[in-house]
């Protein structure tokens, strides 16, 4: 074979395997792709709150409630980020999550609140239109899921007679004071924790 042969026949060669490497016989890992959306990290799917988080009233279970996120409400001038929870005036409202009382609250819309923050202070869980907290309850109170914390009224903006609670979550970045955070909808991690018992 001539030099000229030789060097043809190892660039067909080269070109054959080059060719072959390009191509799977089997099964491909799948590739693992950044998470990231532009220049910031798409967030994971509500970690530990989806966890932890029980019903705030007491006797009212997953299929007794409705998805009111993002009802109207206001005459349209405003956008509802929590869900209500109707129950009869008195009802115990339970703590949803662990976590510590961080603010015990009296406002012309939400009446009679209460804010819980997450041991980690990732979360805000508020509790509004309350009747009374319960006895003992006060700002620094240490909290399980289901210590009584006050109970179902008609406080604030609720209007006369309709008892119902207010209840909201809201995850919360450093150093955000108990009235901020972004709303994050309760009704599928209430409906969600309820189904997981």
């Amino acid at each position: 074979m001539t030099r000229l042969g030789g060097t043809i026949l190892s660039l067909i060669v080269l070109a054959v395997i080059g060719f072959a490497s390009m191509l799977s016989f089997g099964p491909v890992a799948p590739q693992k792709r950044p998470n990231f959306s532009g220049d910031r990290p798409i967030p994971p799917a509500e970690p530990a709150v989806a966890a932890t988080i029980g019903m705030p009233v007491a006797g009212v279970s997953a299929d007794q409630i409705a998805d009111s996120w993002g009802d109207s409400r206001g005459d349209g001038t405003r956008v509802h980020q929590a869900i209500d929870i109707p129950a009869p005036g008195g009802t115990p409202v339970l703590a949803a999550a662990p976590g510590q009382v961080e603010k015990l609250f009296e406002s012309a819309a939400g009446g009679t609140t209460l804010y819980v923050r997450s041991p980690g202070r990732e979360w805000i869980y508020y509790y509004a239109h309350l009747a009374g907290y319960a006895r003992g309850i006060r700002e620094g109170s240490p909290v399980q899921r289901g210590t009584l914390l006050g109970f179902v009224g008609d406080t604030g903006n609720a209007g006369a007679g309709n008892t119902h609670l207010h209840f909201a979550v809201n995850r919360m970045a450093p150093g955000e004071r108990w009235h901020q955070g972004t709303p994050v909808n309760p009704y599928p991690l209430l409906a969600g924790s309820a189904l997981r018992r």
